[in-house]
């Protein structure tokens, strides 16, 4: 028995049934087909709504699934409401009471840059995301970016590959000094009380929407406090509701501050001081004759297929320690122990075929763009896939990016791109001299053709490496800008190695 027809058979004799996912399935150009292919699979064996089994999505956010509820995406409106959707714009419209409404979906994210590249959005406002690093195509994002004519930028930090573009840089606050509310997978609504002040000028991102909506005439934006929107966003969720979305937060819609302030993690829905734990166990779901609907997919391949040119896949993903672009995580010195630079993982006969050992330096190319990586040989990497991280940016790295390699073709509904496939060609890149400096004081990095900086210890590290040797390495270690002429200096050199 083959090893799929195993999996059919495991799947078919077993009752509990799990079937977790992430960006594996998401990050594809039928990504939302692929989601569609697994709710139909334990739709056709009843293994949803009942104890032990289900689809389960592990998003790619701690709050994601907050982030939808409040209309977080471009096709959605708050409280699970599409924007497709007549029947529920006329209902949002009739709740806020608009003169006017959205009647269909706005620019996804990777839309909107290309929207800027043609010059049909002028101004832009990017808050807590640094896109220059984590879209695809970054090269032509960054691009982009720079042709927008205003851009305002909102963050907790000064460095990261998208603030030098903000004409308007503005003080976020951090997580820690942030109060509002969050929900995780389950459903979970759970309080988030700050145990930090906000610094100097930083403000919660509500704050700053608000004041911008009141100044440019907008009405419905006079919140004082989170607990106000919290009881709005509950209002919506019961408007018109009587059980026919999913998304009900009636039972909180009447929540006092002091209420809110206490409020217990609570799981949705909640209608009239109750609260279901599990969905769709009566068999009911929220659909106009209460049944589920299968959705007939056809299976599709990458939009672009491995060539003799480009004959590896590049998969792009995370690593342990690292949380996206290293604008916060990779100021820990102790996190970047665990992976200090940009690698690129393959397999042992995948690596003898570039003539490239663990350690070596590989140069990665696809159509679009190409990055420098550290090899990382594994016997348990598939045959003809490399995996790179996503994490560092022209921040952290000269080379080490990613994502410009990566195309720019999204799944037509989601809009996600197509992170796990892109074609490439790897050959070694053969420097003429590798270095490191471990430095007290902040230093540049030297100019090299390949470079990463970050934290060591107590220290900054920078890894090196390039083409035309330095006539003199003291000379040109205490040339940095930054190492004074009575820096106190160690030096080692490997002439031989280079």
């Amino acid at each position: 028995m083959g090893s799929v027809q195993l999996f059919f058979d495991w799947f078919a004799k077993t009752k509990k049934v799990v079937t977790l996912y992430s960006q594996g399935v998401n990050q594809s150009t039928s990504g939302t087909d692929k989601v569609n292919a697994i709710i139909n699979c334990h739709l056709l064996t009843g293994r949803i709504g009942v104890p032990g089994a289900g689809p389960f999505s592990l998003t790619g956010q701690p709050n994601a699934m907050g982030g939808r509820e409040v209309g977080g995406l471009a096709n959605q409106l708050a409280a699970h409401m599409e924007i497709a959707n007549a029947g529920h714009r006329a209902l949002v419209q009739r709740f806020w009471r608009a003169p006017t409404m959205a009647t269909e979906a706005g620019l996804k994210a990777v839309d909107m840059f290309e929207a800027m590249q043609e010059g049909r959005i002028k101004a832009v406002w990017i808050l807590s995301t640094n896109p220059l690093v984590s879209l695809p195509d970054a090269t032509r994002a960054r691009a982009a970016l720079k042709k927008c004519a205003f851009v305002a930028v909102s963050d907790c930090v000064r460095t990261s590959d998208t603030v030098p573009f903000a004409h308007v840089l503005l003080p976020a606050a951090a997580w820690g000094e942030k109060n509002g509310s969050v929900t995780n997978s389950e459903r979970r609504i759970s309080r988030q009380r700050a145990f930090m002040e906000a610094p100097g000028e930083a403000r919660p991102d509500w704050q700053a929407v608000r004041d911008v909506a009141a100044r440019m005439g907008f009405d419905g934006f006079a919140h004082a406090a989170p607990a106000e929107i919290f009881r709005e966003h509950a209002a919506l969720s019961a408007f018109e509701n009587n059980g026919a979305r999913d998304f009900d937060l009636s039972g909180l819609q009447a929540l006092g501050d002091d209420a809110y302030e206490a409020l217990a993690p609570t799981q949705w829905p909640v209608r009239a001081g109750a609260q279901s734990a599990r969905l769709f166990a009566d068999g009911k779901f929220f659909t106009p004759d209460s049944k589920a609907h299968f959705i007939a997919v056809t299976p599709r391949a990458p939009a672009q297929a491995t060539s003799g040119d480009y004959p590896f896949v590049l998969n792009t993903g995370r690593v342990r320690d690292h949380w996206h672009t290293l604008t916060r995580s990779g100021k820990s010195a102790r996190l970047t122990q665990h992976v200090f630079e940009p690698f690129a993982e393959m397999h042992p006969v995948d690596a003898e075929h570039v003539n490239v050992v663990d350690g070596d330096l590989v140069r990665l190319k696809s159509r679009r763009g190409a990055m420098l990586a550290r090899v990382v040989v594994a016997a348990g990497a598939r045959r003809g896939c490399i995996f790179a991280p996503m994490h560092w940016g022209a921040a952290q790295t000269a080379q080490g990016l990613v994502n410009p390699l990566v195309s720019p073709a999204v799944d037509p509904l989601s809009g996600q791109p197509e992170s796990k496939h892109a074609p490439v060609a790897a050959a070694p890149y053969r420097a003429r001299y590798y270095g490191c400096i471990l430095s007290r004081a902040p230093l540049p990095a030297p100019g090299a053709v390949y470079a990463v900086w970050g934290r060591f210890g107590q220290a900054q590290r920078i890894e090196f490496a390039g083409d035309a040797i330095p006539p003199e390495w003291d000379a040109f270690a205490r040339s940095s800008p930054g190492a004074g002429a009575d820096s106190e200096w160690i030096s080692y050199r490997d002439a031989k190695a280079g």
